[in-house]
């Protein structure tokens, strides 16, 4: 096991050296819902070696899921998604330490959360990867409180063009229904930074049924290849920022 480690890490080496892999995998990252933004991204950290993974979601894993989550299969049905990342996890990388938290996390939990991890030692960086706008603001609120970093996803629903993803300070997004939402209310709490993947494409319009509900048109729809792009992307983001490769954003580079 241990060559097959050392080999795995040996093809990390040419790009991260070995201070940029130590950091790693001295790197305490808490990845926030598991769906198919969050399981991918939870994913490429792991075998990205960082060494401690907080992956933290309520749900357990549906048939609806297997177009999109890392996590999805149809032998992982029912079963909660914390347990099956972390299993996946320990088999991509045997050394990572999985804490996982698997509960549904409300606006007024998030300090709670924070304090809970932290209890236990110091979180590096914390991925957004959940749904709802008021988890995601009080997560930003809380965790540039406590200076700890932050890097939000926004939304993916009807998008179909990854090329157009992009990250930035969410003052500086445009066209995402979610980054607008997101940039008014950073601006009523005092949220000096928030730094977002979001996409400015205009979102596909449905397709529509005869006679389905919703005046002839279907649920939010979701490529089974947008997620998971986002999630690697966030998890490229936060390896570069811990392992000081490229241009690293940390909270004050910008303003909501």
């Amino acid at each position: 096991m241990a060559e097959k480690d050392d080999e795995a890490r040996a093809r990390l080496l040419p790009l991260m050296g070995e201070e940029g892999l130590a950091a790693l995998e001295g790197a305490r990252v808490m990845v926030v819902g598991l769906g198919g933004v969050g399981s991918s991204c939870a994913e490429a950290l792991a075998r990205g070696r960082v060494g401690h993974l907080v992956l933290v979601d309520r749900d357990v894993v549906e048939a609806s899921n297997i177009n999109r989550q890392a996590l999805a299969f149809h032998s992982t049905i029912g079963q909660a998604k914390v347990d099956v990342m972390a299993s996946m996890v320990a088999d991509i990388n045997p050394t990572c330490e999985v804490e996982r938290i698997h509960a549904f996390v409300a606006p007024a939990d998030v300090t709670g959360l924070l304090e809970r991890v932290g209890s236990t030692g110091r979180v590096d960086y914390v991925v957004d990867a959940i749904d709802t706008v008021a988890q995601k603001l009080a997560l930003a609120e809380e965790c540039e409180r406590r200076g700890i970093p932050l890097v939000s996803s926004m939304g993916g629903a009807n998008k179909v063009e990854p090329e157009r993803l992009r990250f930035a300070d969410v003052s500086q997004t445009r066209v995402c229904r979610m980054s607008r939402t997101m940039r008014k209310e950073c601006r009523k709490r005092g949220i000096s930074h928030l730094e977002v993947l979001f996409s400015d494409e205009e979102p596909f319009r449905p397709r529509t049924e005869a006679g389905s509900s919703h005046g002839g048109a279907t649920k939010l729809g979701t490529a089974s290849y947008m997620p998971p792009i986002m999630g690697q992307m966030l998890a490229g983001h936060v390896i570069r920022a811990i392992a000081g490769l490229g241009r690293a954003r940390w909270p004050g580079d910008g303003r909501c």
